[in-house]
């Protein structure tokens, strides 16, 4: 009994030990479960309804029947995407946490407002994929503004230096760097009018001749152009579009190189592991192909991108910001607090 007493503390000891070494064995094999095991959240840096937020549901329609799990947009604007990017690049990277963002907020913002930023954008954050380009026009009023073709404004404006308004949602936004590209490279004087109330009050301002011209995306200002009320007098992109084949592009007007188009892309933490960004690079590429979305990239204008591995996206990506730092330095063009 003496040796069997002394037996049992030690084979108790090595039964722990034994479910100790299964426990640890099995939580590695459970924490490497598939990608992904549990519901994505996509954070957009505008209120819901805008292109950017239309763009960011279709593809988490997509994601959800490629995945089969939940995936759910949640909306969180503010500071010119500053808000989304901070919270997305300060997630768990383990990719349930992504950002749709655009030209602005992902292209702009980093470069005009890197100094409020509480992030290091380069090294904080890294692009899935390009989801969307987005042809943009350049419309003129036709309330009390006799230009009807773009030679025909920009000889309209240099009679009248300083008298032709466009508008803008600010200072540093796609908008006014796009149109002071333009003016520098034409020799125009165009007086600048930034609008906090964003699209809706550019264009109403602009169908009311309260403002002369201004950049809208092509999902935007159809209805006005129908009616009569704002006129396109070119667009940028690479070719004419079917729909609106009377528009010429940029380079047919004289000012070729200047930006094909608005775009909208997916983005992570940097520190996502490789593994799970090539999965969901591959499931946005399959969200492309769907009938059901060509069919609402059709409808609304927009093209599906080109840059299709990881490695063209990130090198499109530092070739977009390079250039995009270049103009802002070029034009001394300054956010102040």
């Amino acid at each position: 009994m003496a040796r069997f007493g002394r037996a049992l503390p030690q084979a108790v000891c090595l039964v722990t030990c034994l479910v100790s070494c299964l426990v640890a064995v099995a939580v590695p094999a459970a924490a490497q479960a598939p990608y992904p095991a549990k519901p994505i959240r996509i954070i957009v840096p505008y209120a819901p309804g805008g292109l950017t937020d239309v763009v960011a549901r279709l593809y988490a329609e997509q994601l959800r029947a490629s995945f089969g799990r939940g995936v759910f947009v949640e909306n969180k604007p503010g500071a010119s995407g500053i808000v989304a990017i901070e919270e997305m690049a300060r997630a768990r990277p383990d990719g349930y946490t992504l950002m749709i963002g655009n030209i602005s907020t992902n292209g702009l913002t980093p470069v005009l407002l890197a100094k409020k930023m509480k992030i290091d954008y380069e090294r904080d954050v890294q692009i899935v994929t390009p989801l969307a380009d987005v042809p943009v026009f350049f419309l003129a009023t036709t309330t009390n503004f006799p230009p009807k073709t773009f030679g025909e404004f920009v000889a309209y404006a240099k009679d009248h230096p300083g008298k032709v308004l466009y508008g803008s949602a600010g200072i540093g936004s796609y908008q006014q760097i796009n149109t002071e590209i333009l003016a520098k490279r034409l020799g125009l004087d165009l007086l600048h009018i930034p609008f906090k109330g964003g699209g809706a009050e550019i264009i109403r301002d602009l169908a009311n001749g309260d403002i002369q011209v201004s950049w809208f995306n092509i999902t935007n200002p159809v209805g006005m152009m129908k009616a009569g009320r704002v006129r396109a007098l070119a667009i940028a992109s690479e070719a004419r579009l079917p729909q609106h084949a009377d528009v010429p592009t940029l380079a047919e007007v004289g000012l070729p190189g200047m930006r094909a188009s608005q775009w909208v892309a997916a983005f992570a933490p940097a520190a996502v592991p490789p593994e799970i960004i090539d999965t969901l690079h591959k499931a946005f590429l399959k969200a492309m192909t769907v009938p059901e979305m060509q069919e609402a990239f059709a409808r609304g204008g927009m093209v599906v991108p080109r840059r299709s591995s990881l490695d063209d996206a990130r090198g499109w990506l530092r070739d977009e910001m390079a250039s995009w730092k270049r103009e802002v330095e070029d034009l001394r063009i300054v956010v102040e607090d």
